[in-house]
């Protein structure tokens, strides 16, 4: 029963860290042309 003392605010934090590195992708654009960049590497440019 103790250990959930320790775990269940480590899972918060995590779920933090993982929320916060996905608004920073969002809001850097990484997701906004997601076909292009899988069109892009077909092209024979």
């Amino acid at each position: 029963m103790d250990i959930l003392f320790l775990l269940i605010p480590f899972s918060v934090v995590l779920v933090l860290f993982i929320l916060a590195g996905l608004w920073w992708a969002v809001d850097r654009g990484q997701f906004d042309d997601v076909e292009g960049e899988g069109e892009r590497i077909l092209r024979n440019d």
